[in-house]
């Protein structure tokens, strides 16, 4: 006996982040699978060991780090960065993950049809068809607009809630849900999910419908400021955001196409999340109900 564990054992990319701390949570909490996690800072590595946990140090910038974060995996949820070089991270890391012997990568893209010409939805696209060359085992899940990042990015600051896409409608998803998806494939395994696309759009809101909702939930008046793509370049060209360039010329694409029609699927329901997990996604209102304390928080800031 050498005291393996028969257990497939996972490695989550972006443990530490949004989505990965939600997958970690609820794969460590039925005990299915054994779990790895990651960091590409050391001291947060020496962090999580010291909590219990099998954490390794993973940099995507760093091909020699692959090596040792992937001995012994079966399952790698891969998700990669908000850059252009995302392109050449995950080329490199599904290259490893074959030589590791990984027989099923989980990967984390974005809500783009095939033909999709919006540059950061594009290098996704990319990115799923060598992973489906590699010749691993493989499944896409391809959220929409998070829930979540109206706590972050367009919280609605000064009961002010402003979106880009004037006042066309988009697809939402709350980030539990896609964390809940992904631990489920995570655990059930390549048998199960393997060539499966699991699209995660599960209600549809304007703006000023999603401010509706945040306003009932809250008891506060919470208005909707409609502004365009010219508006989005804008702030990202200001010296409060910083984001790469290039990834930020895609997400401008991404409202312009939105509102031209070009990318008017976004303001779709697909709904993959109960065929997954058994079980109803959540609604904004639901969503907005858990997250009511933080919403208003964000509301009250000017």
């Amino acid at each position: 006996m050498n005291g393996r564990s028969t257990k497939p054992k996972v490695l989550v990319l972006g443990s530490t982040g949004q989505v990965g701390k939600l997958i970690v949570s609820r794969l460590e909490e039925t005990g299915l699978v054994d779990v790895r996690v990651s960091s590409r800072r050391r001291e947060e590595v020496e962090k999580l060991r010291a909590a219990g946990k099998d954490a390794v140090y993973l940099d995507l910038d760093d091909p020699k780090s692959f090596g040792l974060a992937l001995a012994g995996i079966d399952r790698l949820y891969l998700l990669t960065g908000y850059s252009v070089s995302m392109l050449v991270h995950a080329k490199t890391i599904v290259d490893a993950a074959k030589k590791a012997g990984v027989k099923h990568i989980v990967h984390q893209g974005v809500f783009a049809e095939w033909d999709c010409s919006d540059p950061h939805f594009a290098w996704h696209l990319m990115t799923e068809r060598y992973i489906e060359a590699s010749g691993l085992s493989w499944t896409h899940l391809h959220p929409n607009m998070f829930m979540d990042n109206l706590l972050t990015f367009f919280a609605p600051n000064a009961d002010k809630l402003t979106v880009f896409w004037q006042g066309e409608r988009m697809g939402w998803i709350a980030g539990s849900d896609i964390a809940s998806v992904a631990a489920s494939v995570l655990e059930e395994g390549p048998d199960k999910h393997h060539r499966q696309d699991y699209w995660l759009s599960t209600e549809v809101l304007t703006g000023p419908e999603v401010a509706k909702v945040l306003s009932a939930v809250t008891g506060r008046d919470i208005k909707c400021d409609l502004q365009d793509a010219d508006a989005f370049k804008a702030l990202f060209t200001s010296s409060d955001v910083h984001v790469e360039s290039w990834y930020a010329e895609g997400g401008v694409e991404f409202m312009r196409q939105t509102i031209d029609g070009r990318m008017g699927y976004i303001g779709s329901v697909r709904d993959d999340v109960p065929y997954v997990t058994g079980k109803s996604a959540l609604t904004m209102e639901q969503w907005a109900t858990q997250h009511r304390e933080q919403i208003i928080a964000a509301a009250k800031r000017s």
